[in-house]
């Protein structure tokens, strides 16, 4: 069962930038021979913790590798393949679910990057509840960004691990602000990533159990990922692209305070500094693979978990035919490959 909730508590900034078409984040500080453009379709609007792409006009690191970067916003990873699919974007910011289900569909796309190679899913809920492990989420209320976000589809990850389908609760669209909800008692639970569970506890929603999703699957939370079609015309400005991006990444990794002090310039979430460094360290721990010299494998695959995850979502029925991970890969672009 599915409800939506209004969006509580939207700041003038959230407003401002829900009708943000598209981004232009062409770089000042570097020169280098124009390859073109790359639209990039995101799973989300401008916020603290893709500082990295929101640092461009200041750092400039695609320009620097003959890019100019246009981010277009979304709500969920679906809405990011959507806009790839249809050719309003070159390149999807998505989660492996929204992936795997466009591939479920016959569409030809193929995999790039793997932007956080770790797992940044949980099911949250307040101490008072008495939910404590997934068993207990039957019959209760939990939120999820939306429908085609990949906090749903962890969420039915997580239930089918406790032996639970997604018609045994009642999934409730909360949107981004999902912590509110579940302060004012209109859910249960909510499904929310590590760096919305941050900012709530730094809002003060008081003692709460969380249940990570990683704990049953590892996943990738979030991939780039483009049409074949598109992967045969643009080769070399997809690789500079995805030079300019991991070289965006190592520097939020490295400086990691002067990246939180420029989202309160571009992210419309990024109004305290402070908020904005807690989401960065976690979205940089989950940007490196796991292993020995992480730093230096930013954006390889872990093609065993990859392919774990796709056995999954056909075991929950949410694709029907099997995904062969290792068909749907390339890694010929990444940089040193």
């Amino acid at each position: 069962m599915h409800t939506s909730l209004p969006p509580l508590f939207l700041s003038r900034r959230r407003l401002l930038g829900a009708g943000l078409a598209g981004l232009a984040l062409a770089g000042n500080s570097a020169t280098a021979q124009g390859l073109g453009k790359v639209r990039l379709a995101g799973w989300s609007k401008p916020i603290s913790e893709i500082t990295n792409l929101l640092a461009e006009p200041d750092k400039g690191f695609f320009k620097a590798r003959g890019v100019e970067l246009v981010y277009l916003p979304g709500a969920g990873g679906g809405d990011a393949i959507r806009n790839t699919l249809s050719g309003q974007a070159d390149v999807a910011f998505t989660d492996p679910g929204s992936f795997f289900m466009a591939l479920d569909k016959g569409e030809k796309l193929v995999a790039i990057y793997d932007i956080y190679p770790q797992n940044v899913f949980n099911v949250v809920s307040l101490k008072t509840s008495g939910i404590r492990k997934p068993a207990d989420l039957k019959g209760k209320k939990i939120g999820v960004y939306s429908l085609s976000s990949g906090t749903r589809q962890n969420l039915l990850v997580m239930l089918h691990q406790a032996g639970l389908k997604e018609s045994d609760v009642q999934i409730v669209v909360t949107g981004l602000l999902n912590f509110a909800p579940l302060m004012q008692g209109q859910v249960d639970a909510t499904a929310a990533t590590d760096t919305g569970l941050a900012v709530g506890l730094r809002k003060g929603i008081g003692d709460v159990n969380v249940m990570p999703v990683r704990e049953h699957l590892n996943m990738s939370s979030d991939l780039f990922v483009v049409r074949e079609e598109v992967l045969r015309q643009k080769k070399d400005l997809l690789k500079a692209f995805l030079q300019g991006y991991r070289d965006s990444a190592a520097w939020m990794i490295a400086h990691p305070e002067e990246a939180a002090q420029l989202a309160v310039k571009h992210a419309i979430d990024g109004t305290h500094r402070d908020i904005n460094l807690d989401v960065i360290r976690l979205r940089n721990a989950s940007s490196l693979p796991t292993g020995p010299g992480a730093a230096s494998r930013l954006g390889s695959f872990d093609l065993a978990a990859l392919q774990k995850g796709a056995d999954a979502y056909r075991a929950l029925g949410l694709v029907q035919r099997q995904i062969k991970v290792a068909d749907v890969v390339d890694t010929s672009l990444l940089p040193g490959a």
